[in-house]
């Protein structure tokens, strides 16, 4: 695409694209948009050949080249590491007839935690960036394009291109104002009130809990985190996703936004979660455990990324995908979405038919969802 002095271009990876130019069109509240972050995952082989995952972010350049735009873009040969489920899509158009694959997928890789999809330093920008991903997939045959976990500011763009917008649910922890943990616990019905102590006393027993980031993390501290990853991640998806060199390389390159809270006996870690820090929240994103304790995942995962919110005054904890457990402990249901533009008409219709219906469903999960939170009623 070219409109006077402007091209739009496919760049073979985001470490071709100068890091200040890149994390000036990103800026520093998303870490997972961080030229940082998506140069690890390029450097480390977590994505590239072999892994279905190329990378082809989509730039626009103004005259002299100057990025005025970028989107975080990847040719997918699978619908793994999405979070985002369009397997059933993928299976209809191919008993159809179709290839479904390559897709193109705009995304953070292997993370479900809400961001912005499009960088840009003038709105003007946008709706041209999803222009160009769908001539990318019309020159090139490709079935589709998707964007995953869009955060809200962004979803009129979407609409307004004519991309088809779906809806899922995961639960996010909110601070209102909350000076300490107790403050949150105040706001709980009794009962759970009392719930949730139980759990924390019983997790961390016998236990030493480290929050450790930036240069304190080592490593031997990586090492041990690698193992509790390798566990979860071969129970959860067959092959973990990242390498081994991916967290060394996130540790160097931005330490400073990484949280990883660490769980010892005698001085031995048995379990871990890792988390990134945002202009505006926590991420919780990977877990683990070398010792099957009761309660520990909980208390890692969701008590302590809490009390780490409040320690430094962020809005929210971002726990994650799925998982209904994270309700009963004061994490509640949000709406997050997706972004979808589907090249063969007849396909486009099904797949706006099924979403209609789908995102009815929806709805009434979340009102469900919704009316049995922890928290005092009235």
């Amino acid at each position: 695409m070219s409109d006077n002095a402007l091209v739009a271009k496919v760049a073979g990876s985001v470490g071709a694209i100068a890091k200040s130019e890149w994390d000036a069109l990103a800026g520093g509240d998303n870490p997972f948009v961080r030229h940082d972050f998506l140069t690890a995952l390029e450097d480390s082989g977590s994505i590239g050949p072999g892994t279905g995952w190329q990378s082809a972010p989509i730039v626009i350049e103004g005259e002299g080249g100057e990025l005025l735009a970028a989107m975080s873009a990847f040719l997918k040969g699978h619908s793994q590491g999405e979070y985002v489920f369009d397997h059933g899509w993928a299976d209809a158009y191919q008993r159809a007839g179709g290839e479904y694959y390559p897709k193109l997928q705009i995304a953070a890789p292997f993370t479900p935690a809400t961001g912005p999809r499009l960088l840009f330093k003038n709105p003007e920008y946008a709706v041209p960036l999803l222009r160009a991903a769908e001539q990318l997939c019309q020159g090139n045959g490709f079935s589709s394009a998707h964007a995953t976990f869009i955060e809200p500011g962004q979803l009129p763009i979407f609409e307004q291109a004519g991309w088809m917008l779906r809806s899922d649910i995961q639960f996010h922890w909110e601070n209102r104002d909350y000076a300490t943990f107790d403050d949150f616990l105040d706001q709980l019905a009794s009962r759970k009130r009392k719930a949730v102590r139980k759990e924390r006393a019983a997790a961390v027993e016998g236990l030493e809990i480290l929050h450790l980031t930036g240069a304190e993390i080592g490593e031997s501290q990586w090492d041990a985190f690698w193992n509790f990853y390798q566990d979860t991640g071969a129970r959860k998806w067959g092959t973990p996703y990242l390498t081994r060199e991916a967290f060394t390389l996130l540790g160097e390159r931005m330490g400073d936004a990484i949280l990883m809270i660490l769980a010892l006996k005698n001085g031995v870690p048995i379990a871990g979660a890792l988390n990134f820090i945002g202009g505006d929240a926590i991420y919780g994103r990977y877990w683990g455990c070398s010792e099957d304790r009761r309660f520990l995942h909980f208390e890692l995962c969701y008590y302590q990324a809490i009390d780490a919110a409040i320690e430094r005054g962020l809005n929210r904890v971002e726990a994650g995908a799925q998982g209904g457990h994270k309700l009963a402990r004061g994490y509640e249901p949000v709406t997050t979405w997706s972004a979808h533009w589907i090249a063969d008409p007849g396909f486009r219709a099904a797949v706006a038919e099924f979403l209609e219906g789908e995102r009815e469903g929806i709805q009434i999960d979340q009102m469900y969802l919704g009316e049995r939170t922890p928290f005092k009623k009235g």
